[in-house]
């Protein structure tokens, strides 16, 4: 059995270390230089090309290098009886609490406007925080630990998601009750998954209930937001800025608006990297699985999308 390991213009060599360094009998073979396809039967995967996967016939599995799956599910070629998993880790959702963490407190205690004074010269101690409360779409696993972690800043928090929970400890909305939940907040984190449902939601009209100033984040994925309505959101005033780590197309092409934009700070889809060595094991654990025809760890709803 083999394992091809697909993923377009990333160097491969730490997870071909991490996979060797606890199985070091694996037969990998990594695009584009995959000579066997006929013996791979599981394949590790992060925006590879779409339509590859016709390429071998007996695929069995698939995994995505990372927590998010909608680049495998957005591909008309995989498909539906193919088992897809995902990667779980503890130190993704740390990495991605702390990023939402500095972007609200950034918001909060204004950092730009202070480091904009410090250039001018100008010594300014008026209205020194701006009164913050946060609304997270999207409260799984990561979107909880970030309203966790709020809370226990003493920040006031709600939640938004498509599905219903009960008991949720801190006030929720649902689907429908989306103006709703966009009065009560002036800081929009999104943390949702990427679904037909979801892509998109980050539009003109959403922006336009928004309370006046409010400012978004975005760590989910690119396609949640309408980019250009963003623009237009922020020239009216419904958004005051954004802090933005995903986008439509990554790399950010050089000509792009958002670059040029001071109201908007962007990073380059780092909010949160999975670590291969503590990510291998997993991949690991289920090839073992595979073979032994035994249940997959953190396998992929596909109606939920995660």
């Amino acid at each position: 059995m083999s394992i091809a390991i697909i993923s377009p213009g990333r160097d491969p060599k730490a997870w071909i270390a991490a996979l060797l360094h606890h199985h070091p009998t694996l037969d990998l073979q990594v695009f584009p230089h995959i000579d066997r396809p006929e013996d791979v039967e599981m394949a590790l995967l992060w925006q590879h090309p779409a339509g590859y996967l016709k390429n071998f016939p007996k695929l069995k599995l698939i995994s995505s290098l990372g927590a998010g799956v909608d680049h495998i599910l957005s591909d008309p070629a995989v498909g539906d009886e193919l088992p897809i998993v995902r990667i779980v880790d503890e130190k993704l959702t740390w990495s991605m609490t702390n990023y939402v963490v500095m972007g609200v407190l950034n918001f909060h205690r204004q950092l730009i406007r202070y480091q904009e004074d410090q250039k001018k010269k100008v010594w300014d101690m008026s209205n020194p925080e701006i009164p913050t409360r946060i609304g997270v779409m999207g409260v799984g696993a990561l979107g909880g630990d970030v309203l966790d972690k709020l809370n226990g800043l003493g920040f006031e928090v709600v939640g938004f998601g498509f599905s219903e929970k009960k008991d949720f400890r801190y006030p929720y909305f649902q689907k429908d009750q989306l103006d709703d939940f966009l009065s009560q907040v002036n800081v929009l984190v999104c943390l949702l998954p990427l679904t037909p449902d979801t892509e998109g939601i980050l539009n003109l009209s959403l922006f336009r209930k928004c309370k006046k100033g409010t400012f978004l984040i975005n760590v989910a994925r690119g396609k949640h937001l309408i980019e250009e309505d963003l623009l237009v959101a922020i020239e009216e005033g419904f958004i005051s800025g954004a802090l933005l780590d995903v986008f439509r197309e990554e790399p950010l092409p050089e000509i792009h608006p958002f670059w040029v934009e001071k109201r908007i700070q962007l990073t380059p889809h780092i909010a949160s990297v999975t670590n291969p060595l503590a990510a291998a094991p997993q991949i690991i654990n289920n090839y073992k699985r595979l073979i032994a025809s035994l249940p997959f760890l953190n396998l992929v709803n596909r109606t939920r999308g995660y």
